[in-house]
């Protein structure tokens, strides 16, 4: 390979620039922190660099960036900084550079440690401060972490100077690796959040013990940490702690939250590609890995079944990761019970009882859940996993954190002191949230009386008989906001409502916007006349740029379940009319022909630079909704004449073909099947409606057979999949005749849609027998691979777990 050497230019240039870095940086020895500057001043100089040694370059250039910008070291980790600089030094010399190609296995493992080394060295201060409030001996854990680092790297450089690794798979033909895993699904906005952790002084025993297991070296530790507790007891905060200590420490592979109010948006299928997406964006060597299982065997990208992504995309990536483990890599899965219901959360759960234990020693999953039924009895008494219950920690611990919490955000409130806050801590009954309830109620004090007089009621308010704690603590809340008339608590329901029943959480500006088209006195006023004082219960009220959503999933069981509620219960009158109608309307005035300005066709959407700016920029969250969850709403709803006329109106107009459009710029073209199917359900009976199922029909062709097109390259939809779709088509010949400069295929064009749909692909050996079910939705399918399988006539996706207990091949 071609290397540019290192002129004597280069290096003084380098140098200068060093040193004008260390100014700043009068703490450090600049002997320890040159290499680095010269590294990250000559790295783009390297030409010709296989791919992923090319990626361990830049993960050596972030690693080096993250240290030079780190002022305040000091001397406890002098030693680790040196080892870092040698290592810096070792990959610059020639003999080095010369061998970077064929030695990219280890060059990707020594940049995975020095990535880890410099997230510990850029977040020590706030490492150190954690380890007091653990009271954790902070020499023992510096000397332990270090010792650790220094022992990787030096290894690592002498088996790069014995060659034992060398890849001697790399030829003169230097193909480039695809690396892009952006086909996988990913859960965005589901990760940490520095907000919810644990007050600084709290919770200090729980969070010791559980990280006295992350760091246990037992090779026969429990994989698994299950915390469970009941609503309300903090489980969150502390799994944000956790993860937020670990990501500062280099050891957090995924955190994972799920969320009663983004239930539409079915997390449970995107866990485990998510997890997988963020292991492989920590550790550099898993992407090639799981680059190369997803281009062996693309139906992978699509699959449903929880139990294949597990070992496809986790287990077998991480068994097979070569070099030494530096530390535990941290997990974080967080209020599984809000993952949906029982038989959603089944194949989940049977991962982590049966397949977690099966994750190299160096790995850890913290969960945590309320203690419903089928997840006891799936989690509890299983070897792999530890079950620890927040019921179980003193009381006194919890009453002190507590009163500590109460203490800080109280101490301004004039009249609330030491006594008060004691008071209140007891009456908590150990509830984190019933606390921080509390504490908004008091300080939410208007003209006309004290932060006192409110500590006063809260403290002579009785619970009524047969209400939980909490429940009576929402009740007190909302008694205070929601003055107890009927126009008032009209508009309460009815703004509630549209947050608790949307789909996925929505902005308020996106919330007044489709709340223009709700019928009669809703359509009239916006939410803000509610929401503006609600911030107590409700994320989105401060900031009106975050989804308005309960801070707390207790709140939005307290709102629908009538006998916790009473007066403030939210029922689903007429929502889903209204949503459905509000999202027709939306789409009809805002969706349009090359909605975000695409500049090429030559490009996949994946290649496009900024598209998710653009998308961001162009499509609305209102817009995004609306294309979205339409159709799931219009199921909900019961069949009405005004409803049916805007419905018509859409189907009739440019704004279906758009739709479609739009949705591929939102990765949710297979969103579009399942809404056209429900729609044509919706209408089936339907005397005035029934020239309508005809062009629905043949709409459903359309994007079966287009979708995977649409999804690659949006812009294909008008390119290649109209001029492509057969002369009989109802779809494409509206469409064609306002697209006069597109192709046209001159001979061979198809008189009708093809008889195949779908290619189901999850079966590793022959397919000997196939049978429909009655109703023609499912497919079963017997195979030499030794299972049966189950599939989705109308999508070809794979439903459920296959079928395994054959030890030969099944024909029939």
């Amino acid at each position: 390979m071609s290397v540019t050497l290192l002129s004597t230019k280069i290096a003084v240039g380098a140098v200068d620039n060093a040193n004008t870095a260390m100014s700043d940086l009068c703490t450090i020895d600049a002997t320890y922190l040159a290499p680095l500057s010269i590294f990250y001043t000559v790295v783009n100089s390297i030409a010709n660099i296989h791919p992923y040694a090319q990626m361990a370059l830049s993960a050596l250039t972030s690693a080096s960036q993250l240290i030079l910008s780190q002022a305040n070291l000091d001397a406890s980790i002098r030693a680790l900084l040196s080892k870092v600089s040698e290592t810096y030094q070792f990959i610059m010399e020639e003999d080095t550079l010369s061998q970077l190609d064929v030695m990219k296995d280890t060059l990707a493992q020594i940049a995975q440690v020095v990535q880890e080394c410099a997230q510990f060295i850029s977040k020590y201060s706030e490492t150190k401060n954690f380890w007091v409030r653990l009271g954790k001996n902070i020499f023992s854990e510096t000397s332990t972490r270090i010792r650790c680092y220094n022992s990787a790297l030096d290894g690592l450089m002498q088996r790069f100077r014995d060659k034992e690794l060398r890849d001697i798979q790399v030829n003169v033909h230097r193909m480039r690796e695809d690396l892009s895993l952006e086909g996988m699904s990913y859960a965005g906005g589901a990760g940490l959040n520095t907000m919810k952790t644990c007050l600084d002084g709290t919770r200090a025993e729980i969070l010791s013990e559980i990280f006295d297991w992350i760091n246990d070296t037992d090779p026969a530790c429990p994989r698994v940490f299950w915390l469970h507790g009941q609503a309300g007891k903090g489980k969150s905060s502390i799994a944000h702690t956790i993860a937020l200590q670990a990501q500062n420490l280099g050891m957090l592979g995924s955190c994972f939250c799920f969320s009663h109010v983004r239930q539409a948006e079915e997390l449970h299928k995107k866990l485990i590609t998510t997890i997988a997406r963020d292991l492989a964006d920590r550790d550099l060597r898993l992407k090639p890995l799981l680059a190369e299982m997803i281009a062996n065997n693309r139906s992978l990208r699509d699959t449903e079944d929880i139990m294949q992504q597990w070992q496809k995309f986790i287990l077998e990536p991480v068994s097979n990761l070569k070099g030494p483990a530096v530390g535990n890599v941290v997990m974080v899965v967080d209020a599984l019970d809000e993952g949906g219901g029982t038989a959603t959360r089944e194949e989940i759960l049977s991962v982590f009882a049966t397949q977690a234990g099966k994750l190299p020693p160096n790995f850890r999953i913290l969960l945590t859940s309320r203690p419903l039924q089928d997840i006891m009895d799936t989690l509890q008494n299983v070897g792999h996993i530890r079950a620890t219950s927040l019921e179980d920690v003193s009381v006194t611990s919890t009453i002190r954190d507590i009163r500590l919490y109460v203490s800080e955000k109280l101490k301004r409130q004039k009249g609330i002191h030491q006594e008060e806050v004691n008071k209140i801590a007891e009456k908590s009954d150990g509830l984190f949230e019933w606390a921080r309830l509390a504490c908004e109620y008091i300080r939410s004090h208007g003209a006309g009386e004290t932060a006192r007089e409110r500590f006063d009621d809260l403290i002579a308010h009785t619970t009524e008989e047969g209400r939980t704690l909490l429940d009576d603590m929402y009740n007190l809340v909302l008694e205070d906001i929601i003055i107890t008339k009927q126009r008032t608590l009209s508009r309460f329901r009815s703004v509630m409502r549209q947050v608790l029943y949307a789909l996925d959480p929505l902005p308020i500006h996106s919330l007044n916007a489709m709340r223009r088209s709700f019928s009669g006195q809703e359509g009239s006023y916006q939410v803000e006349v509610i929401l503006d004082y609600m911030a107590p219960l409700l994320s989105g009220i401060i900031d009106h740029s975050i989804p308005v959503r309960p801070l707390h999933a207790s709140f939005y069981d307290f709102l629908t379940e009538k006998k916790r509620s009473g007066q403030f219960f939210i029922d689903k009158c007429d929502i889903h009319k209204n949503l459905a109608s509000a999202s027709l309307h939306v789409m009809q005035s805002s969706l349009r022909f090359n909605i975000c300005e695409l500049e090429t066709s030559y490009v996949r959407n994946s290649a496009i630079d900024g598209l998710a700016t653009k998308v961001e920029k162009n499509i609305s969250p209102h817009l995004s909704y609306s294309c979205r969850f339409w159709a799931t709403h219009l199921r909900e709803a019961e069949f009405d004449s005004r409803l049916a006329q805007d419905l018509k109106e859409f189907l009739d107009g440019d704004q279906l073909l758009f739709w479609l459009e739009a949705l591929g710029l939102l990765k949710s073209i297979g969103e579009a099947y399942r809404a056209l199917i429900a729609t044509t359900a919706w209408l089936e009976g339907k005397e005035d409606y029934q020239d309508i199922l005809p062009v629905l029909r043949d709409t459903c062709k359309f994007v079966c057979n287009f979708a995977s097109l649409i999804n690659e390259s949006t812009p294909h939809l008008y390119l290649s999949a109209l001029p492509f779709s057969p002369t009989s088509s109802i779809f494409a010949a509206r469409f064609l005749a306002r697209f006069p400069n597109v192709a046209q295929v001159a001979t061979g064009r198809h008189q009708n849609w093809p008889s195949s749909q779908h290619v189901l692909r999850g079966h590793d050996l022959s397919v000997e027998s196939v049978a429909f079910s009655p109703d023609g939705k499912r497919v079963v399918s017997a195979s030499s691979d030794d299972t049966i399988r189950f599939w989705d006539a109308e999508t070809g996706t794979q439903v459920g777990k296959p079928l395994r207990g054959h030890t030969k091949p099944v024909f029939a």
